[in-house]
């Protein structure tokens, strides 16, 4: 198959976090300390509506790099150990659209998608994963090849993923994200160390000695990213690639609290989202658009002359879905599934309020192997819909949440104890739908679903969730009618 014909200078970047929500000065938040992510933001475009469309890592990660909802690519849950969750094979990823379309490819840091040949990458470099400035390091060779090909670099941190055991100098013995013990610094990084006092309390998260402590250690393993990402900047110019290379910064979901990751609620889903192109003469953008996961394999692919604006695909028809299409509904089946869930940004980048970009779809299935809780959410800026499929059962922890010492001094204290704007009942036994005013209730404290007064606005979001769901081939769009 002949393959699209570039110029060499159009390089791709995606720096992608491991359970980070949107935490920096350029967003908000004056405690946490990321001065090279902020300098991008100022080079560059800031989303403040960038969102996940699950708050799981692999299935998150396969969405990345495909385009597709996870219920359509078949990577419902993890790809490691006993969990061997895996993405259909014959969809087609953005590593292998991108070296049929001209160019080299590499991976470095965390990778946490099946198979492999779906989701191939030329080159793996090797490094380690809570250490930035190290896969940075250890990513210039690949960055200065002599090649003509432009590149495409998977950058994925660790960090600031839970690990590492607990602060045993702390009597809230906090998760330690990744940092060493006894204020040490992993080799190679100036460590930005945090008072608990001075961290920042999201509403979400109960404000407490023990939920402070843990989110000191976030900060620091935070900054530590920041420290890599100022690196490999630094490399991109020594080696004259920065003026070349398109950067995206973001997160696969929210931060690793209860409340957070593995939820659809905001601090899951909502993530930092920063794209720095070269080519662009409008710098420090703040686009209030709506975007997606879903949106960033058709980007990327538009930056690299690779993607069919008409059609919402790749160029030359290069993707056939067979396998999703036999497991859709039976409204879907048969037709064909050649474009992706979401659409290009590219265009968009210069502007600060992109009209057409309000609303986006989120779709949960699975954590772990144990944690079976369907979620489908549509959220536009006025409401947003979440069905809670499973909601006889009870929410289902992901290990190392259940583990955490925030959520763990709340539940003790028994089930009317405060967790956030919820209580640890209202956390774990959810409705079927939850209904939130996001301009009046962005806390998502009141559900408006089981009011009458809001019946028929509850109906249109129904309405709304089932086109999402009919458009993305979503098979559980079949319990609408069957029950």
């Amino acid at each position: 198959m002949a393959s699209v014909t570039l110029a060499a200078e159009r390089n791709i970047i995606l720096f992608i976090t491991d359970d980070q929500s949107p935490d920096a000065g350029c967003y908000g938040n004056a405690a946490i300390k990321m001065p090279n992510l902020d300098a991008l933001a100022a080079d560059g475009t800031l989303f403040t509506h960038a969102f996940a469309t699950t708050a799981s890592c692999s299935a998150s990660r396969s969405v990345v790099l495909s385009g597709l909802h996870n219920h359509l690519n078949g990577q419902y849950g993890h790809q490691h150990h006993f969990h061997k969750f895996a993405a259909f094979e014959n969809v087609q990823s953005l590593p292998v659209l991108l070296t049929r379309h001209g160019y080299r490819t590499a991976r470095i840091g965390k990778y946490h998608v099946a198979p492999e040949p779906v989701y191939h990458f030329e080159t793996t470099l090797r490094g380690n994963a809570r250490n930035a400035v190290q896969m940075a390091d250890n990513s210039e060779p690949f960055i200065s090849a002599k090649d003509d090909r432009p590149f495409f670099l998977y950058f994925a941190t660790s960090d600031p993923h839970r690990g590492g055991g607990v602060d045993k100098n702390s009597p809230h013995r906090p998760d330690l994200f990744g940092n060493r013990p006894n204020r040490g610094s992993h080799q190679g990084v100036d460590e930005v160390f945090y008072d608990p006092e001075d961290v920042i309390v999201p509403p979400f998260l109960p404000d407490t000695p023990t939920c402070r402590a843990e989110l000191a250690q976030y900060y620091q393993s935070c900054s530590r990213i920041d420290r890599g990402l100022g690196r490999l900047i630094e490399i991109l110019k020594k080696t004259g690639k920065y003026e070349n290379t398109l950067i995206v910064f973001t997160a696969d979901h929210g931060i690793a609290m209860p409340g957070g990751k593995t939820t659809v609620y905001e601090p899951g889903l909502r993530v930092p989202f920063i794209v720095r192109n070269p080519y662009n003469k409008q710098r420090n953008i703040r686009n209030d658009a709506m975007i997606s996961h879903v949106d960033i394999t058709p980007s990327l692919l538009d930056f690299a002359g690779a993607y069919n604006a008409k059609t919402g695909g790749a160029l030359q028809k290069l993707i056939d879905f067979k396998k999703p299409q036999e497991r859709a509904p039976a409204e879907n089946r048969g037709a064909k599934v050649s474009k992706f869930h979401g659409r290009s940004w590219v265009p968009i980048l210069t502007q600060k309020n992109a009209e057409g970009w309000d609303e986006i779809g989120a779709s949960h299935t699975f954590h772990e192997i144990q944690m079976y809780y369907p979620m489908r959410v549509v959220r536009d800026r006025d409401y947003k819909l979440i069905w809670n499929i499973a909601h006889p059962l009870p929410f289902p922890f992901a290990s190392d949440l259940w583990a955490a010492p925030t959520w763990q001094a709340q539940y003790r204290q028994g089930p009317t104890t405060k967790y956030g704007k919820r209580t640890v009942q209202t956390y774990i036994k959810r409705p079927e739908f939850e209904l939130f005013d996001m301009r009046k209730d962005p806390d998502e404290a009141n559900n408006l679903a089981d009011n009458p007064k809001h019946y028929e606005l509850l109906q249109r979001y129904k309405e709304k969730l089932k086109a999402m769901q009919k458009r993305s081939g979503d098979p559980w769009i079949i319990k609408w009618r069957y029950e």
